[in-house]
C-alpha cells in the first residue's frame, strides 16, 4: 500500500467532503407541463418525491459519530461519540440529544439497538482523541456496555481487557447480536472474537490468524483487522476485515472459520454493515486512505456464506464514511461523521446521514 502521511490522507478526504454538495435525494424527471402526462401519472411522480428520503442533517456539534443503530418502532437513530462517549438520539428531524451519557465510557464506538431485549449495547474504546481518553496510553480500553432502551441507563458494563489479560492494544469495532441474546464483539486490533452472555459474562469465543489484521493506515494505525461483524443465517457470523476480506465463522464450530471467497473484495478500508432483509449485506468502504467518495456495496451469499459476489450500488461523496444502517420505512443510510475533523483536532458542526441504494 502507497504509504501516503495520514495529515495528508486526512486533508484531502476533508477537502472532499467540503465539496460534497450535501443536497438530498430527489426523483427524476421534470414537472408535468404538458397536456400528455396524466392527472394518475403527476400522482405517482409526486408520491414518488414525496418518499424520496431527504440527507439527514444532524446538529450535533463535536458528537464525532462512527457507528449508529436504528430502531424502527421509535424511528431514532443513535449514535455514539468517539469525542464525548454519549450515545446520541437522533430524530429523522436532524434534532440530537444525548441519550447515554456513561462515565464509564472513554468512546462509543458500535451501537447495536437490540430491540428484542429493550437494550443498547455499546462498544468502549480510546483512541487518545477523546474528551476522557487516556492521551498518553491509548487503545488500552476495551469493554461493551449493555443501556436499557428506554431510559439509557447501564445494566452492565464488561471489561474485556481483563479477559485477555494480554497488555495488548485493543479496539472494539462492532458488536452484533444472535437470536438468543449473545453478543459478539469483534477486536480490530488483535484476531479476537468476543463472546458475551445476556448477564454481560464475557469469554474469549475465538482467535484466529485469519482474524490478523494486515491493513495499515499511515501514521496511526498498523495491522488494523476486523472492522465489522453480523449475525446471519445458519448461525454464522459474517466479519468484514478492513482489507476487504470477509470470514465466515461457524458460530457452534469457530475453529472452522474460512475466508468467504468473493468473486472481487470489498473496497478497503472495509467499515460498517447492514444485514438485510433478504440476507444479503450492504456494506460501505471508506475513502479514508484515497479521499474518493465512499462506497455502499451489496453482498450477496452463496452456498451458504461460503462464497459471496460483490458490487457497487451507490457511493457517499463524503469519503470518510463509516456505517450504514436501516432507516425509516425500509430505508438505509450511510454516516458521516466528521471523522476527518477528529483526526485533525478540528470542531465541526454535526453529522450526515445520506440515503444510499443497496441493490
Amino acid at each position: 500500500m502507497k504509504k501516503t502521511k495520514l495529515k495528508t490522507v486526512i486533508a484531502g478526504a476533508a477537502l472532499v467532503a467540503a465539496v460534497a454538495t450535501g443536497t438530498a435525494c430527489t426523483a427524476n424527471g421534470s414537472a408535468a407541463g404538458s397536456g400528455s402526462t396524466s392527472g394518475a401519472e403527476q400522482t405517482r411522480t409526486e408520491q414518488a418525491k414525496q418518499k424520496t428520503p431527504d440527507v439527514i442533517k444532524a446538529d450535533g456539534a463535536n458528537v464525532f459519530p462512527h457507528s449508529l443503530d436504528f430502531d424502527e418502532p421509535s424511528k431514532t437513530f443513535f449514535a455514539g461519540s468517539l469525542k464525548h462517549g454519549t450515545v446520541s438520539a437522533v430524530g429523522p428531524d436532524g434534532k440530537v440529544r444525548t441519550f447515554i451519557d456513561d462515565p464509564q465510557l472513554v468512546s462509543a464506538q458500535a451501537v447495536n439497538v437490540d430491540r428484542e431485549r429493550d437494550r443498547v449495547l455499546v462498544s468502549n474504546v480510546d483512541y487518545g482523541t477523546a474528551d476522557r481518553s487516556r492521551k498518553a496510553d491509548p487503545f488500552k480500553v476495551a469493554s461493551v456496555g449493555s443501556y436499557d432502551l428506554k431510559t439509557g441507563k447501564q445494566d452492565w458494563c464488561v471489561d474485556l481487557t481483563a479477559v485477555t489479560n494480554d497488555g495488548k492494544k485493543h479496539l472494539i469495532s462492532d458488536v452484533t447480536v444472535a437470536p438468543d441474546g449473545t453478543a459478539y464483539a469483534v477486536d480490530e486490533l488483535t484476531p479476537t472474537v468476543f463472546r458475551i452472555d445476556r448477564k454481560g459474562r464475557a469469554s474469549v469465543f475465538l482467535r484466529n490468524d485469519l482474524l490478523q489484521g494486515a491493513l495499515d493506515i499511515p501514521d496511526f494505525l498498523n495491522d488494523v483487522g476486523m472492522s465489522a461483524v453480523e449475525w446471519v443465517k445458519g448461525n454464522q457470523l459474517i466479519i468484514s476485515m478492513a482489507d476487504g476480506s470477509l470470514v465466515r465463522v461457524p458460530v457452534q464450530n469457530p475453529d472452522e472459520a474460512r475466508k468467504v471467497k468473493l468473486d472481487k473484495p470489498l473496497g478497503a478500508p472495509a467499515a460498517g454493515m447492514r444485514l438485510l432483509k433478504d440476507g444479503s449485506i450492504a456494506a460501505v468502504s471508506s475513502g479514508l486512505l484515497t479521499g474518493k467518495p465512499a462506497q455502499i456495496q451489496r453482498v450477496e451469499p452463496g452456498d451458504g456464506w461460503k462464497k459471496a459476489t460483490v458490487k457497487v450500488t451507490d457511493t457517499v461523496e463524503n469519503p470518510v464514511t463509516s456505517d450504514v444502517t436501516a432507516g425509516p420505512d425500509g430505508t438505509t443510510y450511510a454516516l458521516s461523521g466528521g471523522l476527518a475533523d477528529l483526526l485533525a483536532g478540528k470542531p465541526n458542526d454535526g453529522f450526515d446521514l445520506t440515503p444510499v441504494k443497496t441493490d
